[in-house]
């Protein structure tokens, strides 16, 4: 069973139809080459026995090349008149593979449940605007997605792929990696798209991980590393002397922890995190737990 897939002149025709005009504001850029999407679905190396949950569908240029791959894909979209075309156009270009499909009309951030079996991977050209929290979000809502291969913006890629001592390793590349071995899966040009960006993007592979061990919280570790990189010029024992108390309670966490003080934030693993994390209850010189 196959798709017949969209190209340029059938995604202009839809927007047409639709009175659709793809808007900056929902991060909207409609993928118009099919090579690109077939390229996406091998990538993301999903198979038949997989429930992929595929966020933003668009017009659902994705979504007729994910369907004749996989058991089922649950498509997650905020736009209520693409939402609302969606199952009408896979039944018209793949009417065979129409019931393996579930439109939820819904804010991605907003998704705590999925109708159905649960979601195996996720694969999804994602909103630029709210890519990496869109990305976290369901990371953390299922455990169930054991892998992912989404589309994003090319620095946003980049960063979410970087290994600590890279200039663009942050708060997105620890979290990500709190979850998934993270990579890139390659680039993809302007001209896939309509509109054309005005930035290139690129694919991030994801393969879920066991997190690092620790007597921290998910919470208490993610906390630990939005202060880190508050003040990425920093060494430690300054940028988190507000998450200890005092200077002095941050380096005797820091050394407790087997990180130098005036180590920089960039410069530690998702796991000196979260060993880090576990510190924090200790006492400071002169200062009780509490």
């Amino acid at each position: 069973m196959g798709a017949a897939l969209l190209g340029p002149r059938e995604v202009r025709a839809l927007a047409a139809e639709l009175g659709v005009r793809p808007t900056k504001t929902l991060g909207q850029n409609f993928v118009i080459d099919a090579n690109t999407v077939r390229r996406i679905v091998q990538v993301a190396d999903v198979g038949a026995d997989d429930v992929v949950v595929e966020v933003g569908p668009g017009l659902g240029s994705l979504t007729l090349a994910l369907l004749p791959a996989v058991s089922r894909v649950v498509a997650v979209e905020i736009d209520p008149v693409l939402a609302g075309r969606l199952e009408q156009t896979v039944g018209e270009r793949a009417p065979a593979l129409a019931g393996r499909l579930e439109v939820v009309r819904s804010d991605a951030l907003e998704v705590d449940t999925l109708p159905g079996p649960a979601p195996t991977a996720l694969v999804a050209n994602l909103p630029y605007n709210v890519s990496v929290p869109v990305l976290l979000h369901l990371l953390e809502r299922f455990a169930t997605l054991r892998r992912g291969l989404v589309m994003v913006q090319a620095e946003v890629a980049d960063r979410l792929a970087a290994a600590p001592g890279s200039r663009v390793y942050g708060v997105p590349s620890v979290k990500a990696q709190w979850y998934a071995e993270v990579s890139r899966a390659g680039a993809v040009g302007r001209h896939v798209f309509w509109p054309a960006p005005n930035v290139d993007s690129g694919l991030v592979r994801l393969d879920r991980r066991d997190p690092p061990e620790t007597t921290a919280t998910r919470q208490e570790v993610f906390a630990l590393v939005d202060a880190a990189f508050a003040q990425r010029r920093k060494g430690l024992r300054a940028a988190l002397a507000g998450w200890a108390g005092s200077p002095a309670r941050a380096e005797q966490a820091l050394r407790a922890a087997g990180i130098d003080p005036l180590a920089r934030g960039e410069s530690l693993t998702v796991e000196d995190f979260a060993r880090l994390a576990a510190q924090r209850a200790l006492p400071g010189p002169g200062a009780s737990a509490g």
